[in-house]
């Protein structure tokens, strides 16, 4: 979800809510603490220099249980960081407290919601680095030779 989305969803909505990868809410007196722009440059195993850039969101929750972070507010932080920041229309990643760790997540929205929809790894240089095409897996009761239209005992090309 992309910045210009997000202040759309936000401009119909009364409240706001997040919801993990596992169908839980993050609690509804949150806090977004940051909104920033985060830049990547780097090389991948292949050596094939890259930048990526992201905004960042970062969700954050306290003994604050009064505090409820309404729509028009969240619609004004991304546009003071946009102004501030010289931030464009980038994707939305949110940084969120798990147990250990913090999780980054992608943002996606159902309609009510907010999802935050897990990421992953990858290698960007598959073809530089030695690493095989995923095979295709199919159960040996389903699997059905392809068709070909040369090479039958009667087509001559053999």
């Amino acid at each position: 979800m992309k910045l210009s989305e997000i202040k759309n969803q936000l401009k119909n909505l009364t409240q706001i809510a997040f919801q993990l990868p596992n169908g839980e809410l993050v609690p509804s007196h949150f806090h977004v603490t940051e909104v920033g722009k985060i830049t990547k440059h780097f090389i991948d195993c292949g050596g094939v220099v890259r930048t990526e850039e992201v905004v960042n969101f970062q969700l954050w929750e306290a003994n604050d249980y009064d505090h409820r972070l309404q729509p028009e507010k969240l619609v004004h932080i991304i546009e003071l960081s946009e102004a501030k920041l010289q931030i464009p229309d980038l994707e939305i990643e949110v940084e969120y407290q798990m147990k250990e760790t913090i999780g980054k997540f992608g943002l996606d929205f159902d309609g009510t919601n907010f999802q935050l929809k897990s990421k992953l790894t990858d290698c960007l240089a598959k073809d530089n680095c030695g690493i095989p095409p995923e095979k295709l897996k199919v159960k040996i009761g389903e699997w059905k030779p392809k068709e070909t239209s040369c090479c039958t005992p009667d087509s001559g090309c053999c």
